[in-house]
């Protein structure tokens, strides 16, 4: 049975735009204020002045909590080189890396694409990257937009406080990036690129969910890294050669005739703690993919929230500016040109329809709740009644501390969003002829696409459940994987090229069991290495 779907039916953009307050407190005398500037050219000044004006405005006059910010103007070259590297300003060389760059590059010189206006880093201090050719409203958007409202997300929202270390990413990539080198040195480009295929084959799944991860720290990797090191050379002492190899603890004795005792979800760290044939560089490299993907794991939970926060607060921010006078009529047509061009959503209809934009989504939601808080209606009331009224500010703090997208959709899509993107849910089985419209707008029908659209951005529902439920230690050293269906949802063909980068990195024979809901196995097939 295929999955319920929601889908956009719109003949045209549906956006939701959130209506400009009025000046608070400057009235018609903001407007005798001079502007900062005028004209599309910008200095390193001007980038200063506009900064401070947006930080009084962010931090003082809205409360945003941020990082100190450093900010970086680059060429587009240097863009498109962040991009390849997945936006971190420094990260470990590979193959795949220059071929992202390249086919960027080829698309953006052939007009195919543009680029963004900035890239913005988790990290202690916030780091963020204007293009140079950005115009100053552009350069003043992206200040607002990446130093104040993705910087208060990254402090703020919860998945990055657990699961991420803004203090010590950038070293800890500088540290990664030395430690490739070093290893390509001694063991040659062709086996370390080997090792780091294996693993980019498997970074979806060397996340831990409910785990919480060691904070990162280079130092502490380097002294980790030395010991290891240490313990291995003092094996090669004659004396070990007479011990008999020693059982891991815990596992394969008649207490505990199953190893792991639970299943393992994260791949990549079952591998670098228990891979047989690994050498100790090769897990080093494990690690560090592992690190790297543990670090990107919030990212992709909070798309929709982060860039909706984002977007919400450049767009209040310069409103705000265009009110106190310091920026002119000019300045402000640019930025909601931009502004629209980013919050537009393209009905399933269109060209270039591309599925929801997080964007527009998340822009959507954060207005309306402000305008539940200040104008609610009867229906609002009687959807959200602990906030219909209240003052937004800490309702939409609240939000964006707490949630993640799948929560966040689940608890704060009103029934008026639903009716501006035109939301409806599609029944489509596999084995029925005809499609069935589940749900229309109604009570009933708005919880239910509510719902299912939540359930969109769960990972759960993106990424296949594939655990590690045996390792065969006292045997033929062989490894047992599981795959339970969801939603009886199948693997694509591409999953046997997964197995033989896994099957690589463990050294001997992979099982791959399929499952039901009742855990009886369906299916099996082996990859088999030299040593199974």
């Amino acid at each position: 049975m295929k999955p319920d779907t929601v889908q956009v039916v719109a003949e045209g953009p549906a956006t939701v735009m959130m209506t400009r307050p009025a000046a608070q407190d400057d009235g018609v005398a903001a407007r005798a204020r001079r502007p900062i500037s005028s004209g599309a050219q910008w200095t390193f000044e001007l980038i200063a002045e506009y900064d401070e004006a947006i930080r009084e405005i962010a931090v003082g006059e809205f409360g945003l909590d941020c990082y100190p910010n450093q900010i970086e103007v680059i060429a587009s070259e240097q863009m498109l080189d962040a991009y390849a590297s997945g936006g971190l300003p420094i990260g470990y060389p590979h193959w795949s890396f220059g071929k992202e760059f390249i086919r960027n590059e080829h698309d953006y010189r052939k007009g195919a694409r543009g680029l963004a206006y900035e890239i913005v880093i988790n990290s202690n201090p916030c780091i963020a990257y204007l293009m140079e050719e950005n115009s100053m409203a552009l350069q003043a958007l992206v200040i607002a937009h990446a130093c104040y409202g993705h910087n208060s997300f990254f402090k703020g929202n919860y998945l990055f406080r657990q699961w991420t270390s803004a203090d010590a990413i950038i070293d800890y990539m500088v540290f990664a990036r030395q430690y490739v080198m070093q290893c390509e040195a001694r063991h040659g480009i062709a086996a370390v690129e080997e090792v780091l295929d294996a693993c980019h084959a498997l970074m979806d799944f060397g996340v831990s969910r409910y785990r919480r991860p060691r904070p990162l720290s280079a130092d502490e990797e380097r002294e980790r890294m030395r010991e290891r090191e240490a313990y291995a050379y003092s094996r090669y002492d004659e004396i070990w050669s007479t011990v008999p190899a020693a059982r891991a603890r815990g596992a394969g004795d008649a207490r505990n005739p199953v190893f792991p005792e639970e299943p393992e979800e994260n791949l990549l760290y079952f591998v670098e703690k228990y891979a047989p044939r690994l050498a100790p560089w090769q897990r080093e490299l494990v690690r560090i993919v592992r690190k790297t993907a543990q670090y990107f794991y919030p990212q992709g939970q909070t798309k929709v929230m982060n860039e909706g926060w984002a977007t919400f607060w450049h767009y209040t921010i310069l409103n705000r500016l265009y009110d106190k006078g310091l920026v002119d009529d000019g300045f402000m047509l640019e930025v909601l040109a931009s502004h629209t061009n980013v919050v537009t959503q393209r009905g399933f209809d269109e060209r270039g329809y591309g599925g929801f934009n997080p964007y527009a989504l998340g822009f959507a939601m954060f207005s309306d709740l402000r305008r539940i808080c200040e104008a609610p209606t009867d229906e609002d009331r009687h959807w959200f009644p602990d906030i219909a009224g209240r003052d937004w500010r800490p309702v939409l703090d609240f939000a964006m501390r707490n949630f993640k997208d799948e929560s966040f959709i689940a608890q704060y899509l009103s029934p008026r969003l639903i009716r501006t993107f035109h939301l409806f849910a599609i029944a489509d089985h596999e084995h029925e002829e005809d499609l069935k419209v589940d749900s229309i707008h109604n009570e009933q029908g708005y919880r239910r696409v509510r719902q299912l659209l939540a359930q969109q951005y769960d990972r759960d529902a993106r990424l296949p459940d594939i655990q590690v439920v045996r390792y065969a230690l006292d045997g033929d050293r062989s490894l047992t994987l599981r795959h339970c269906p969801h939603r009886n949802r199948p693997l694509t063909g591409e999953y046997r090229k997964v197995l033989a980068h896994l099957q690589r990195l463990w050294g001997f024979t992979v099982r791959f069991e399929t499952a039901d809901a009742t855990g009886a196995v369906l299916h099996t097939e082996e990859v088999r290495g030299s040593g199974g």
